[in-house]
């Protein structure tokens, strides 16, 4: 691992256990949402330094879809105005306190402890393939096509769900004016 790739990993450890921090010290729903979103995007950049890009961005992209889903329906639906009360994140703090450092004291002596391996051989130039290979075996292509079979599917569900188009509202010709927009209020009203 070349000097630049292990100075890029330890800001990246460093800026993800900060946002890990910071997720235990901001007493604000939203706030946290999005220390913990940083903290994983940092984690997924750690994941792509480590020489596994694919899980590095797959990492990234669920996190960021899945905070900004936490965050949107937070601010939608929380009693406190869009989550941003204060609050607490700690609860049962002694508790908590002693479990998480003998977890750590445990983990850092695994470090330690564990006799860790020399790998001999080279390592593959396509780590996204090997990847694929070893959680699909043989079903990749299959697994390709039924990825596409459901994306086609939720977008042709969504066209049928949809009752007219984005440009129906202003006729066939494309020609009247005000449009016939149910929300606005124009002709057909």
């Amino acid at each position: 691992m070349s000097t630049t790739s292990l100075v890029l990993l330890g800001v990246l450890g460093v800026l993800a256990l900060a946002g890990g921090v910071l997720v235990f010290t901001l007493n604000s729903m939203a706030r946290v949402t999005f220390c913990l979103l940083a903290s994983l995007c940092f984690v997924g950049g750690v994941v792509t330094v480590l020489g596994l890009p694919y899980l590095g961005v797959v990492i990234v992209l669920m996190m960021v879809m899945e905070m900004v889903i936490m965050a949107v329906f937070m601010i939608a639906y929380m009693m406190n105005p869009a989550g941003l009360m204060p609050m607490s994140m700690l609860h049962n703090k002694r508790g908590s306190l002693v479990i998480s450092a003998a977890v750590f004291a445990a983990l850092v002596a695994g470090i330690f402890a564990v006799p860790w391996p020399e790998s001999a051989e080279v390592r593959p130039k396509d780590t996204t393939l090997q990847v694929g290979m070893s959680l699909m075996g043989g079903q990749m292509l299959t697994m390709v096509s039924l990825g596409f079979v459901l994306l086609a599917t939720m977008v042709g569900a969504t066209v049928l769900a949809t009752h007219r188009g984005r440009y129906d509202r202003f006729g066939d010709d494309l020609d009247q004016r005000p449009a016939n927009d149910p929300a606005g209020g124009g002709v057909g009203r």
